[in-house]
């Protein structure tokens, strides 16, 4: 059976991958990996999550920690905020340059090892990343020390307990393929933001169909789909792509962490 990459290796690998969808593709999708679809639900979720946490103030300073062609930056620029892009590809950021945000402050760094002073951040997200890296220890901590006390951290992930992810993982088990993504479950990135002092952590599925069943993804975006998700046990990890989780970072005296 073929051995699983080393975490050298699979990060690596995906580190060449952005590259190579950097240099071919123009489009936000095409460059972080995405499909189309997949890309305008991710950030159409997003959207619906912001507008729910009303608590922003205006020119708040946000962090986009793998930010990719900068979808999601330039949505919190759209909000009134200021954002500072951070990824590691160089191709992929000249192209987020030319999208027609000079406000956004753009940076050529790793996720891991962030190159900017700590606490000094409002908010700060991580989407589209952890399914390339080996695990989400650092960047959880990377996420929550730039962070100020009372800021808000965001992270997205790929749902391992999915049945159509297992399959997938399955088959690629019975090819003697090595992974391809990883998988993370909601609990272990909920027991990283409880570890890095984070509280009022909230879950929220990102149901998905493929592209090729795009057009009844309205359905799994129905108020009575997002309950039945959110309240009905197991269906939200069985039968969601993927997840996002909220939190704030606690204040010195705040002792309240759930």
């Amino acid at each position: 059976m073929q051995k699983s990459p080393s975490r050298h290796q699979f990060e690596e690998k995906w580190r060449k991958l952005f590259e190579k969808f950097a240099t071919n593709a123009e489009d936000d999708a095409g460059i972080a990996g995405w499909s189309a679809t997949g890309l305008e639900t991710r950030l159409r979720n997003f959207s619906h999550i912001w507008k729910n946490h009303n608590n922003h103030q205006q020119q708040e300073l946000w962090l986009d920690l793998g930010c990719g062609a900068g979808t999601y930056s330039k949505f919190i620029s759209d909000q009134g905020m200021q954002v500072i892009g951070l990824d590691y590809s160089f191709p992929t950021l000249k192209k987020a340059q030319l999208r027609g945000y000079p406000s956004i402050a753009w940076c050529v760094a790793d996720a891991t090892k962030v190159p900017l002073r700590a606490n000094s951040f409002d908010g700060a997200i991580c989407f589209g990343v952890t399914q390339a890296l080996e695990n989400s220890n650092t960047v959880v901590s990377e996420l929550a020390l730039a962070t100020k006390e009372g800021g808000k951290v965001w992270i997205d992930a790929l749902n391992q307990w999915c049945i159509i992810h297992i399959g997938e993982c399955f088959l690629r088990w019975l090819q003697r393929k090595p992974r391809h993504l990883r998988y993370e479950t909601s609990r272990n990135i909920i027991k990283l933001m409880k570890k890095n002092n984070l509280k009022n952590i909230e879950l929220s599925w990102l149901p998905m169909f493929p592209a090729k069943l795009y057009r009844f993804q309205w359905i799994l975006e129905t108020p009575l789909a997002k309950w039945v998700f959110k309240h009905v046990p197991f269906t939200g990890s069985i039968f969601c792509h993927a997840f996002i989780i909220t939190a704030e970072k606690a204040l010195p005296n705040d002792n309240n962490r759930t």
